[in-house]
């Protein structure tokens, strides 16, 4: 495996989603997600239909804005309040051979510029500036999968993976050891970065 430098970047979490969901949720209405729990409070509001129905239809608020104000009054997913490390220990607690594969992984992805970690419950997506362009899964008990939005021929390494007509993740490379994480599978990472950005 070739030396790969020490992690450079924060992975993101769901905070970054949450964050950017109480954004959007000020650009549509001009106002913040506790103002709208308060009114969702006094309305009298006492589930996600409810809340998500009267939104949509006395206010004309929908999709991930809703969700701002959803999790503010009725909780939020335990897993989008663990930080990166609980985040990818959970992925890996019952196969801790495995770790060291999504180490490496992610050891390249955090010292490769223009590539952004984000970490979630089950997977880790890697980033370009435009687009997810991998996601990094342990899929069996044996194998982390790197799925790839990648326009290359299926062979050597590279499979053609099984996908709804809509999903651009057509291809993987399935990873049984840390070592296989080698020159020739960041070439490949780095080819999908670049047909990305």
């Amino acid at each position: 495996m070739p030396n790969t430098p020490e992690p450079q970047k924060t992975a993101k979490t769901w905070k970054t989603m949450v964050d950017s969901n109480q954004a959007l949720l000020v650009r549509k209405t001009g106002q913040d997600v506790a103002f709208w729990a308060d009114r969702a409070r006094n309305g009298g509001i006492k589930n996600d239909a409810e809340l998500r129905a009267w939104m949509r239809d006395e206010h004309g608020v929908t999709g991930y804005a809703q969700y701002a104000v959803s999790w503010e009054l009725f909780g939020y997913p335990d897993f989008m309040l663990r930080d990166a490390d609980e985040l990818i220990d959970g992925q890996y607690a019952n196969h801790p051979e495995l770790r060291p594969i999504a180490d490496s992984l992610l050891a390249w992805a955090s010292a490769t510029e223009g590539v952004e970690i984000q970490m979630r419950k089950g997977y880790v997506s890697l980033h370009s500036p435009r687009r997810k362009f991998a996601q990094v899964t342990r899929t069996t008990n044996t194998a982390v999968d790197v799925a790839l939005r990648l326009d290359a021929p299926a062979e050597g390494r590279v499979e053609a993976l099984k996908a709804r007509a809509d999903d651009p993740f057509v291809r993987r490379v399935r990873l049984t050891s840390a070592e296989q994480v080698d020159g020739e599978l960041l070439d490949i990472l780095a080819l999908a970065l670049d047909q990305n950005t």
